[in-house]
């Protein structure tokens, strides 16, 4: 995935755990749980003792809005979001899944095979799975309203307890 140095971050509290935001000039570009899978190597850096490049910027709007619109969602306030979105960072595969992401509903789920077939490539159901695990944007961008074909809860970069927490506060489960 492709990021660059031209990103501000903030952190957000959530009940899930805090997750860091990362903005461009063109919208959201990141929402990532500590520790979570496919952490960009910018955020990875805190980990090995380096700071991170992109600079703590919790004035930035963008920045301010998805953490109003996340505390909205959590507290069961608003049903979607309303923010700007930076998808640039995946290939152009990886942004048409996390695009057909976005048409899932609140309360629903859609399994990998369907999403699949819906951007046109329905063998591309490993792949798929790939790209939905590499979203840069949980939560906003819904990858945890994804389930396996016969209904089980499969994968989340996040972490399964998180996925299962989301779908529960949506009514999906």
């Amino acid at each position: 995935m492709k990021f660059n140095a031209t990103m501000v971050q903030t952190r957000c509290t959530t009940p899930l755990g805090d997750l860091t935001l990362v903005a461009s000039p063109n919208g959201l570009a990141g929402a990532w749980f500590d520790q979570q899978r496919h952490l960009p190597a910018a955020l990875a850096l805190p980990l090995t003792g380096q700071s991170s490049i992109w600079p703590e910027q919790s004035t930035h709007p963008i920045l301010q809005e998805a953490v109003k619109q996340l505390t909205a969602y959590f507290a069961g306030q608003t049903n979607g979001f309303d923010l700007p979105l930076d998808l640039r960072a995946g290939s152009p595969f990886q942004q048409a899944v996390w695009q057909a992401l976005l048409d899932i509903p609140r309360g629903s789920t859609t399994s990998y095979g369907v999403l699949s077939a819906n951007i046109g490539r329905p063998s591309a159901v490993r792949a798929v799975g790939g790209a939905i695990g590499r979203n840069p944007i949980s939560i906003v961008v819904p990858c945890h309203r994804v389930i396996g074909s016969t209904g089980s809860l499969t994968g989340y970069a996040g972490g399964l307890d998180r996925k299962i927490a989301l779908l529960q506060l949506e009514g999906a489960l």
